[in-house]
C-alpha cells in the first residue's frame, strides 16, 4: 500500500473564467475504492487527467504508483481483440486477464474476434480485464457504465466490487453504492474525504446541510438581537455622558460617577459588538459547500385524449435486417415509460420513429394529430456558440431557459462561453433545460442522465415524480427506471 498526496494543487485552463481547482489539500491510499463524485464541471475527469501527467499545474502530486485510464483509447479497432493485451500491457500473461473474464461474464472467444465487432458492454469489459491484470497500478475509471445494457452494468458492477485500488467517476448511485469504500467529494469550496460509499455520504451531506441551515438561522437571529442591544447601550451611554453638564433641582451632578456609568455601558456595548462580529464570523464560515436542490419547472401543454400513442405489431430495421418485432404497447397521458433492452435491440430507432424519422420500420402506430413533442437525443452536433446564442437559435424563453441552468449548477459567467468547452454533462443538462422549457405534451428522451451529476438527477426525477409528464425514454440508471417508470416495454 502506498499514499497519493495532493499538496496545494491549482489549476485553470487557459481563457476559462475560473480556477478548477485552487490551493487543494488531500491524500489517499492506493488500496482504497474511491467514488470521486461533484457536480458537472467541477473538475472530476479534470483531476484524473492531472494524475495522469496531460496538464501542467501549480503545487504537487506526489505518488509512487502508477496510474492507468479506463477508457483506454484504442486507436485501431480492426484488430484482433487478444492483440489489444500485448499493447495495453505486454508484461501480462494472457491467463491473468483471461481470469477476470469470470466475473465480467465475458467469453474467452471475444480475443479472437475483431474489436469493432464486439458489443459496447464486450468491449468495455475486455479492456477492464485487461488493465485489472496489470500488476502496481492504480486505475482511474471515468464512467464505466455509460451506454452499457442492464446485463453489461451489472456485470461491470459485481466485478469492481471484488477489485480496490481504483477511483471511479460515475453518476450512477447503484454502481457507486455497491464498489467503493471512499467518497472523494469536489464540493463548491473544498475537497473532503469520507470513508463509505454514495448512500452514507449523501445522509452525511444531508445532514451536515441540515446543521448549517439550523445553526444560519440561530446565527442570523442572535446578530440582530446582538445589533439592537449594542445600539440600545450605546445611546443610553450618551445620554448618560451628556446628563454630566445638567443641573437637576439646581444640585450639580457627581461628574465621577456619571461618566463612570456612562463608560461602563459604552464598554459593555463594545463587548455586544464583539459577540455580534464573532457570530457573523462563524455565519460566514455556513453554507459554502450547500448544493442547492431548487425545484425543476415544466412547460407543459395539457391533451384532452387518454390514450395518445398505440403501437401494434412493430418491427424495426437496420437495412435488411430485422432488429426488433413484436413491440406493442399503448400510452396514456400521464405515463411514464421506459423502454429496455440490450445494446442494439433497437431502443434509440423506437424513439426516433416516434418521433417521425425515416427509420425502416412495419406495424402500426396511432399518434394523436395534436402532440407536439419535445425530443432530447444522444447526439451533440448542435454543441457550438454560446448558450444566448443557442436560446436565440431555439426559439427559447432565455429568462426561464437560465433560470433553469442556474438551477442545475450552472454559474452567470457561463453563459457568453463556447459550449465546446463545457463537460458532457453539462452539455446534456443544455438539452435537458431546453426540452423542458419547449412547449409539448410528449417528452421523448434517449438516454437523458449520460453524463448527468447525481444531485441533478434528483432534481430532475423530483419533478418527474411530481407533474403529470408523459415521457418514453430510454435510460441505463436502474435506480432512476425503478423510481419514475409506470410502464416499461422491453423489446
Amino acid at each position: 500500500m502506498a499514499q497519493v498526496k495532493i499538496q496545494n494543487l491549482t489549476f485553470s485552463y487557459d481563457g476559462y473564467y475560473e480556477n478548477i481547482f485552487e490551493n487543494v489539500n488531500f491524500s489517499f491510499d492506493t488500496d482504497w475504492k474511491i467514488g470521486l463524485i461533484g457536480r458537472n464541471g467541477r473538475g472530476k475527469t479534470t483531476f484524473l487527467n492531472l494524475l495522469l501527467g496531460k496538464f501542467k499545474y501549480n503545487g504537487k502530486i506526489v505518488a509512487s504508483t502508477h496510474f492507468d485510464y479506463f477508457p483506454y483509447e484504442v486507436k485501431n479497432k480492426e484488430r484482433m481483440s487478444i492483440d489489444l493485451v500485448e499493447e495495453i500491457s505486454p508484461e501480462t500473461e494472457l491467463w491473468k486477464v483471461m481470469k477476470n473474464f469470470k466475473d465480467l461474464d465475458l467469453n474467452e472467444s471475444c480475443l479472437y474476434q475483431y474489436f469493432n465487432t464486439l458489443s459496447n458492454g464486450e468491449q468495455t469489459k475486455l479492456l477492464l480485464a485487461i488493465l485489472f491484470a496489470k500488476e502496481n497500478n492504480f486505475l482511474l475509471i471515468d464512467e464505466p457504465t455509460n451506454h452499457l445494457d442492464y446485463k453489461s452494468q451489472e456485470s461491470v458492477k459485481n466485478f469492481l466490487s471484488k477489485q480496490k485500488g481504483f477511483i471511479i467517476v460515475s453518476h450512477s448511485r447503484d454502481l457507486i453504492d455497491c464498489c467503493v469504500d471512499h467518497i472523494i467529494s469536489i464540493n463548491k469550496n473544498d475537497i473532503e474525504i469520507q470513508r463509505g460509499n454514495f448512500s452514507t455520504w449523501w445522509i452525511n451531506r444531508q445532514n451536515q446541510d441540515n446543521f448549517e441551515l439550523m445553526q444560519n438561522e440561530r446565527l442570523k437571529k442572535d446578530i440582530l438581537k446582538l445589533q439592537e442591544s449594542a445600539k440600545e447601550r450605546l445611546g443610553w451611554a450618551t445620554q448618560v455622558e451628556k446628563s454630566k453638564n445638567k443641573r437637576v433641582s439646581g444640585l450639580r451632578p457627581d461628574k465621577g460617577y456619571v461618566g463612570h456609568k456612562s463608560a461602563k455601558m459604552a464598554k459593555s456595548a463594545k463587548v455586544i459588538e464583539q459577540r455580534r462580529n464573532k457570530a457573523i464570523e462563524e455565519k460566514g464560515k455556513l453554507l459554502k459547500n450547500i448544493e442547492k436542490q431548487d425545484d425543476l419547472f415544466l412547460n407543459s401543454i395539457e391533451i384532452k385524449k387518454e390514450t395518445i400513442i398505440v403501437v401494434k405489431d412493430l418491427s424495426i430495421f437496420y437495412g435488411d435486417k430485422e432488429v426488433a418485432k413484436n413491440i406493442n404497447f399503448n400510452v396514456e397521458y400521464g405515463d411514464k415509460v421506459a423502454v429496455c433492452g440490450v445494446n442494439g435491440s433497437g431502443k434509440t430507432s423506437l424513439l426516433k420513429i416516434l418521433c417521425g424519422e425515416d427509420i425502416k420500420h412495419y406495424g402500426e402506430i396511432y399518434k394523436d394529430s395534436k402532440l407536439k413533442i419535445s425530443y432530447v437525443s444522444q447526439q451533440y452536433e448542435w454543441a457550438e456558440g454560446n448558450l444566448i446564442e443557442f436560446a436565440k437559435e431555439y426559439k427559447l424563453d432565455q429568462t426561464k431557459f437560465f433560470t433553469m441552468l442556474f438551477k442545475l449548477g450552472f454559474k452567470r459567467e457561463q453563459f457568453n462561453a463556447d459550449i465546446k468547452k463545457f463537460s458532457e454533462g453539462e452539455k446534456k443538462k443544455i438539452l435537458i433545460a431546453k426540452s423542458l422549457c419547449e412547449e409539448a405534451n410528449l417528452y421523448i428522451w434517449d438516454e437523458p442522465l449520460n453524463y448527468i451529476d447525481v444531485i441533478s438527477r434528483l432534481q430532475i426525477e423530483h419533478l418527474l415524480e411530481n407533474t403529470d409528464i408523459t415521457l418514453i425514454f430510454v435510460e441505463h440508471d436502474i435506480t432512476f427506471v425503478k423510481n419514475i417508470a409506470n410502464k416499461i416495454v422491453n423489446i
